[in-house]
């Protein structure tokens, strides 16, 4: 839910809220976001250490950043987000502050209060900045909708049951209810 506001938010505002406060910068709104709740946090930790784990056993050069971690979506100083986990293959696009661009694979865990961002306005942010594939972890649907915007786009809805391959990945494949 964007806060309530009487002007137009820039990454200088983003940068400067009060300690603690945490927010995202979407076209010059600012959005509040609540503590997660305890699965939500489960559910990245489990997914940020299998991933972790898969790079590293694979001798891979991707790196792996859980929220809070700030990346500037278009590098262009107009978004600033944070998503739940962000996973960059290109080094160039890190910095003290986090990511200049878009990471290679975003995961948002859904909260009761973030469907709406989550399925369309970061959905379209992320597709049209270049992240090449997108997920949405749902714990209260036990669902994962998958997005793949390389090449020819896919989009695939699995539970957490399923076996979800990782299209950045060739060989990895996540079942949400083994972590659980």
């Amino acid at each position: 839910m964007p806060m309530p506001q009487e002007r137009i938010y820039t990454s200088e505002d983003y940068w400067n809220l009060p300690e603690g406060q945490r927010a995202e910068l979407i076209d010059g709104k600012l959005y509040a976001m609540a503590p997660p709740n305890r699965i939500h946090q489960e559910l990245l930790i489990e997914l940020s250490t299998t991933i972790h784990n898969y790079i590293k056993k694979n001798d891979g050069s991707c790196k792996i950043y859980p929220a809070p971690f700030a990346v500037n979506l278009n590098a262009d100083d107009k978004i600033w987000v944070e998503p739940d986990i962000s996973v960059i293959c290109d080094k160039d696009k890190l910095s003290e502050r986090g990511c200049k661009g878009a990471p290679d694979w975003i995961i948002e865990i859904v909260s009761p209060g973030s469907p709406k961002n989550d399925y369309t306005i970061k959905l379209f942010k992320y597709r049209t900045a270049g992240v090449r594939e997108y997920w949405i972890v749902n714990p209260m649907k036990k669902a994962v909708q998958a997005y793949v915007f390389e090449g020819e786009e896919d989009s695939d809805l699995f539970s957490f049951d399923d076996e979800i391959p990782v299209y950045i990945f060739d060989g990895l494949t996540i079942k949400i209810s083994d972590l659980l």
